[in-house]
């Protein structure tokens, strides 16, 4: 029961490479069990030949042997597989409404050093303007896996006496069409919104209004 949390608990503090110097009574802290309960999965996993355990004075030396170290990376290996190839299989899909921005983006999309860093990095010059989805609750709630997809960081400019900021986005789909979150890197920026660029006009090649439902599907 208590054998891969152990062993986790003694690779954090370093006994993956060296011997870790610690007390029963210290490892009963990590552990949140009793002094006398940490001493008997100490023995335990010594006995069965996951670390090597060497007694010395104020406590004991820990070391992983190659038991101990392989039984956590397949641990390692299984969380590895269910974080990745479940997104892989299931990709997130977020969906909202569309709406009205403030009419700047064709501006701001449209200046010259973030259409230049958008080709660069995002493989596209998007069009002049963005495409504007209000989340749904519940797609609000998993609006942190963007955070997982690959951030791709747009660089702030300065064109002649303006100062523009700096942004950073992240590639999706929308409806099938290639396209790219963008998010300021400015605090309060209300996380209930997405600010979509694509390389073609969204809202005509949907035929979108406000209020109509969109999908968009985080690209991992």
């Amino acid at each position: 029961m208590h054998l891969i949390p152990a062993l986790k608990e003694l690779g954090l503090l370093g006994g993956l490479n060296h011997p870790v110097k610690l007390s029963s009574a210290e490892f009963a802290e990590y552990m949140a069990t009793s002094s006398k309960t940490s001493a008997r999965i100490l023995k335990s996993l010594e006995d069965e030949g996951y670390i090597e355990r060497r007694i010395v004075p104020g406590g004991q030396e820990v070391l992983l042997s190659a038991a101990g170290r392989q039984l956590l990376k397949k641990e390692y290996e299984d969380y590895r597989h269910i974080f990745t190839e479940t997104v892989e299989k299931n990709p997130i899909q977020l969906r909202g409404y569309i709406v009205s921005g403030l009419g700047e983006g064709h501006y701001y999309i449209g200046q010259e050093g973030y259409q230049r860093q958008f080709g660069d990095k995002l493989g596209f010059a998007p069009y002049p303007g963005t495409l504007n989805v209000h989340l749904d609750d519940l797609s609000l709630k998993f609006r942190d896996k963007l955070a997982e997809s690959a951030v791709i960081p747009i660089s702030g400019f300065t064109s002649g006496e303006r100062t523009f900021g700096a942004c950073h986005c992240f590639c999706v789909k929308v409806e099938g069409f290639e396209a790219a979150v963008v998010v300021p890197d400015r605090t309060h920026y209300p996380v209930d919104l997405l600010e979509i660029i694509s390389p073609v006009k969204l809202r005509d090649e949907l035929d979108l209004k406000d209020g109509d439902e969109v999908e968009v599907t985080v690209d991992y």
